[in-house]
């Protein structure tokens, strides 16, 4: 098992604070705290041997909760730490130019040597990204099938279907609904220095007469064909056997290990039909939120005050992610229906095993139930940082990387040594 650090990231503060503070997003000081905390936990985790740091992609938030992620952060994060993989889950793709983006991947791909991954999403805040989407009209979805939701799929699958080409070795030409390349794509025109294009160019981006006939994005990713993907945050078979086929990492937010297994399977399955051959588990990531301490009652302390107390319930239970929590007995009372807001309780999130919450073993029993049912490539942490103090971040990473994450590592270590 391989293991990330997820953070939003958050501006440092209390709710109180936030209140008196509003909007603390507008505070330099506190941004700088912020900057403070994310490279000094990364270092962190590196060092307990985490492989991964990763942030969303979300803008806008004067609350400060969730600031989002650009280039620029990975960067900074890559440039403070020595060895750990650092980037999003994911880029919204539609809030993006797939040229300009095929550039900033693979431009930080180079920069950095390969230290860093890609991960996508459809986008669920249309505070943001309607503002960012406007020219290609499309809004955020939850997934349900309408047609908004089909719009959205339509116009991350055109982004991504661009970047696989711009990450391939030849030219082309491609026309879309939303984007064409070259463009205009029904009227090339004139590439005035034609001869230095044809003899030092890659062949065929401009014909005999001159003209402009495909492109050709450079610079390539370091890593090849491209960074590892991953695919931000699934609840459906459908995203599961689309990531299958393309080769991308699910991100998985179902509790009961089960579910995961069931999801794992079918990821096995799809990939099976396009010719890649996989054991129970690869390419296959869970996200969970943990909270540790020396007995259940701190660590419990820990949940109430962090994202599974108060950022879920206040904000991104709103969103519908209350879904990954659906119980059986829920059936009768919510058939048909989304959960309600006010069921995005610490109980219920532990009960459906999206939250850990205990000592250092009780985490490892529920790591344990996790790889026996569905041996995850990946384990997401879903960080405090912003909502709990920044001493007891540090002390949560510390539990979990001296007295957790060493069992799974030496377990990954003799499976490997055992399969030579």
């Amino acid at each position: 098992m391989k293991f990330m650090t997820f953070m939003l990231p958050a501006i440092p503060g209390t709710l109180d604070e936030r209140r008196q503070l509003r909007p603390i997003a507008h505070r330099p000081e506190r941004f700088q705290q912020m900057i403070r905390e994310i490279t000094e936990l990364s270092q962190m985790a590196e060092d307990l041997g985490f492989e991964a740091v990763g942030f969303p992609e979300h803008h806008l938030h004067t609350e400060g909760l969730e600031m989002g992620s650009l280039p620029l952060l990975y960067q900074h994060v890559i440039h403070n730490t020595k060895r750990v993989k650092v980037g999003p889950i994911g880029y919204v793709l539609a809030g993006w130019n797939p040229l300009r983006l095929a550039l900033e991947i693979a431009w930080l791909d180079q920069l950095t040597k390969g230290r860093t991954f890609v991960g996508f999403a459809r986008g669920y805040q249309n505070r943001w990204l309607r503002q960012m989407a406007q020219k290609v009209h499309v809004s955020a979805t939850r997934s349900d099938k309408s047609e908004a939701d089909k719009a959205n799929r339509e116009a991350f699958e055109e982004v991504f279907r661009f970047l696989k080409l711009a990450w391939g070795d030849k030219p082309f030409r491609v026309k879309g609904k939303h984007y064409e390349y070259p463009m205009p794509y029904d009227n090339p025109e004139l590439w005035p220095p034609h001869e230095w294009t044809r003899a030092m160019g890659s062949p065929g981006e401009v014909d005999d007469q001159g003209l402009l006939q495909m492109i050709d994005v450079v610079p390539k990713p370091y890593q090849k064909p491209h960074p590892p993907l991953f695919q931000a945050f699934s609840l459906s078979e459908e995203t599961v056997r689309w990531c299958a086929r393309e080769g991308l990492n699910p991100s998985l937010l179902v509790g009961d290990p089960a579910k995961v297994r069931g999801f794992a399977e079918i990821y096995v399955e799809e990939a099976a039909k396009s010719g890649r051959t996989l054991g129970l588990g690869d390419n296959v990531a869970v996200l969970r939120q943990v909270n540790l301490g020396d007995t259940y009652a701190e660590a419990r302390g820990y949940a109430e005050l962090g994202m599974t107390g108060v950022g879920m319930p206040k904000f991104f239970a709103h969103f519908g992610f209350t879904e990954a929590w659906r119980l059986p007995e829920d059936e009768a009372k919510y058939a048909g229906k989304l959960l309600p807001v006010s069921e995005c309780t610490v109980e219920r999130q532990e009960k459906a095993e999206f939250a850990w919450i205990g000592t250092p073993d009780d985490i490892r029993r529920h790591m344990d139930r996790l790889v026996e049912a569905a041996n995850p490539e990946w384990f997401i942490w879903q960080s405090d940082q912003g909502l709990l103090s920044f001493d007891d971040n540090r002390r949560q990473l510390e539990l979990f990387g001296t007295k957790v994450l060493p069992h799974f590592k030496e377990r990954r270590a003799a499976t490997a040594q055992a399969a030579e």
